[in-house]
């Protein structure tokens, strides 16, 4: 109800959504690339390119085999990993993450857009 005198307005009802703020967007992937070597060429969307050997993949796979859920502690022995481990298979997840196949059978993790760019980095 209107007191006295005041004018109706017609702005829109407020809610909590339109005082908050986007959360910032990790840089995603525009390309990826497996080179010669075996290496990944990742061509970013804020313009970067960054490189990632599949050793250093395999190493950091976070993986409930590789990584303990409860502690976040590795489980990985980086001694069981071969030096010449490579990735046979590549395929996306949705629009966040890539789910890779190494040559050593490894095939349980996810590796998503943040994780990928900490690795390549």
């Amino acid at each position: 109800m209107l007191a006295p005198g005041a004018v109706p307005r017609n702005d829109p009802p407020m809610s909590i959504w339109d005082h908050m703020r986007k959360a910032a967007r990790p840089p995603a992937p525009q390309s990826i690339d497996r080179l010669p070597d075996g290496a990944l060429s990742i061509r970013w969307d804020d313009a970067q390119t960054t490189r990632v050997e599949p050793r250093a993949l395999r190493l950091g796979c976070p993986c409930a085999v590789c990584v303990d859920e409860m502690t976040g502690a590795r489980l990985l022995d980086p001694e069981r990993v071969p030096q010449d481990v490579g990735i046979k298979v590549l395929e996306p997840v949705g629009n966040y993450a890539v789910r890779i196949v190494f040559s050593d059978a490894h095939e349980t993790g996810l590796f998503d857009w943040t994780l990928l760019r900490k690795l390549s980095s």
